[in-house]
């Protein structure tokens, strides 16, 4: 299993890498990711990554669209991405995020369709606060992922992106998505209870990491663009304590 879920995250891993950092021409790579996949959904795979996650592939009879999704994302990102409203930001997630928990969830034979539909807002609540993390050095790489409708209602403009400390129109951006993440993280709750071990612990833990990262934006009054904390290890242990406990309950 461990072997499968590295394999997996090898894969997310290099599709990202190519996407931010390869030079050259990262659509062409990327479009050679993707013949890749399809060669080592036959069984003929070369890179070396690629061949990792062959026995992978086949002993789990994964899905190849998820995998194609997490390329589209990194397609997506080779523009100057400018997310209009929550919908776009959504459906992003759903390239970038989602893909990794529905392939996990079938890792661990759990990938029901309501399973995937909890998994999704875990996920996506997920990216979303990775998101607010990474505000400045998104825009200087030319992407803006908080949505323009949001920003206009707060009247953050773009030069607040990479200002610090962070303006108050740029905190009170931060501060309403990370409300929104907040809630995609208790709608994806309801997984954890119905996962079995070690599913129900692994996800329990993905998830405490999203309400510490939380917590921290909050403890730094949302000024992501000079004083972003990292959660600490102790908020993550305390969520994960009380989402097994909250599942233990529901699942009795």
């Amino acid at each position: 299993m461990r072997r499968d879920l590295r394999a997996i995250y090898g894969f997310a891993r290099l599709a990202d890498d190519i996407g931010d950092e390869l030079e050259g021409d990262r659509r062409a790579a990327l479009d050679a990711l993707e013949a890749e996949l399809d060669r080592a959904l036959a069984g003929a795979a070369t890179h070396p990554l690629l061949v990792q996650l062959q026995p992978t592939l086949r002993e789990r009879e994964l899905p190849r669209e998820p995998f194609v999704r997490l390329i589209e994302a990194n397609r997506f990102d080779q523009g100057t991405p400018r997310l209009k409203d929550f919908a776009q930001l959504r459906a992003y997630c759903a390239l970038s995020a989602d893909p990794v928990g529905e392939l996990v969830l079938h890792v661990f034979d759990q990938a029901s369709p309501e399973n995937v539909t909890f998994s999704d807002s875990i996920c996506s609540a997920l990216q979303i606060v990775e998101h607010l993390q990474d505000v400045a050095e998104d825009f200087a790489a030319g992407r803006v992922y908080l949505p323009a409708d949001d920003r206009a209602r707060f009247g953050c403009r773009e030069s607040d992106l990479s200002r610090a400390p962070a303006s108050p129109a740029l905190r009170r951006v931060v501060a309403f998505e990370a409300a929104r993440a907040r809630e995609l993280l208790l709608a994806g709750e309801p997984l954890i209870a119905r996962l079995g071990q070690p599913a129900r612990s692994a996800v329990a833990a993905f998830a405490a990491g999203g309400h510490a990262a939380l917590d921290a934006l909050a403890a730094a009054e949302y000024d992501v663009t000079s004083r972003c904390r990292k959660p600490r290890k102790r908020d993550v242990v305390r969520h994960a304590l009380r989402l097994l406990a909250r599942a233990r309950k529901a699942s009795r």
